[in-house]
């Protein structure tokens, strides 16, 4: 971790400690080092730094490239490996930027919803994280937030102190389908893409909060 990433990381770690009483479960799953995808449902602003709060390794982020034009949180964003997309998250620019951090070892979240729950449930995933995964060779590690919409949801104008937690899941591989993906016809190259985005979503689903305490960070 760089050193402004370090302070932010040490930084949520204490407020979700102090604040959430967050819990996190099967850290260990996502690899120190090498390529790796991290796809999350998105209940809360919350989330971004939850997910990379649990993991002992830096985290590349997406967020809207018109952020990057302040200067001070432009700043903040670039040292924070924070990749700049445009408002739908899906253009070209992006997607290459996405690849080139996964080409050079990185770990990037994604949320294949594409925006925030507006009911606290799971919504179905959009093809965009399809195309990422099959034009990389990284594997995906599903993850679940749990009580972030509770605790900042869009209702709410300010964080709650409702407790928190974050669980990873085992990784994904797709091999075949990125095989298939090479030859195929584009009706059946989209079908791919959305289908590879329904199987992340629903290894999310599967993932449910541990019986016991779970890890205190």
């Amino acid at each position: 971790m760089n050193p402004i990433y370090f302070a932010g990381w040490c930084f949520f770690r204490a407020f979700y400690k102090f604040y959430f009483r967050w819990r996190v479960w099967n850290a260990e799953r996502v690899p120190l080092h090498g390529r790796v995808i991290l796809a999350s449902n998105h209940a809360s602003f919350l989330d971004p730094p939850l997910v990379g709060a649990g993991l002992k390794r830096q985290i590349n982020y997406l967020a809207r490239e018109s952020l990057f034009r302040f200067p001070v949180m432009g700043w903040v964003l670039r040292n924070w490996s924070v990749i700049p997309v445009d408002r739908e998250g899906g253009g070209a620019k992006g997607l290459k930027a996405i690849l080139d951090r996964l080409l050079a070892g990185g770990a990037i979240l994604l949320f294949p919803e594409g925006t925030r729950t507006r009911n606290g449930q799971l919504q179905p995933a959009r093809s965009g994280i399809g195309l990422t995964v099959i034009k990389s060779d990284a594997p995906v590690i599903p993850v679940r937030v749990f009580g972030t919409f509770k605790a900042y949801g869009r209702h709410k104008k300010f964080p709650l102190p409702h407790r928190i937690a974050v669980k990873y899941g085992q990784p994904l591989h797709f091999e075949e389908l990125r095989a298939q993906a090479r030859t195929c016809s584009k009706p059946r190259l989209k079908q791919i893409y959305q289908q590879v985005a329904d199987q992340i979503m629903a290894a999310i689903a599967k993932l449910e909060p541990c019986q016991d305490r779970g890890r205190f960070p």
